[in-house]
């Protein structure tokens, strides 16, 4: 199934962290391949080319984030985002993570 017709699950930790081999699956279903670091987070820059674009971007992904129950941390710059996306309850990456990508890269 296409990773933005999927919901984020609520984790509250108990549940396993990917391996690599399913980080790497997950990270090939994505429009554009994000950076995986340390193979515990996802991380991705957006340009734009002002800085209220970038706020417009953000508030979208702060909503889109209320919606899915899944908060990734964002670094804002004058003409980029940051994003990094990771599941704080398992010290790593979980499906949430990649459904919380490919949704933000339809945003």
């Amino acid at each position: 199934m296409d990773l933005t017709q999927k919901k984020c699950k609520p984790c509250e930790g108990g549940v396993d962290k990917l391996e690599p081999a399913a980080v790497n699956d997950y990270n090939s279903q994505l429009k554009m391949p994000w950076e995986v670091v340390d193979g515990m987070k996802i991380t991705k820059t957006f340009t734009f080319p002002e800085f209220t674009a970038c706020m417009d971007f953000a508030n979208k992904v702060a909503d889109l984030a209320e919606e899915e129950g899944h908060h990734p941390v964002m670094h804002i710059y004058f003409s980029k985002v940051d994003i990094e996306l990771w599941t704080h309850a398992i010290l790593g990456l979980s499906e949430n993570d990649f459904i919380m990508a490919a949704k933000i890269e339809e945003l």
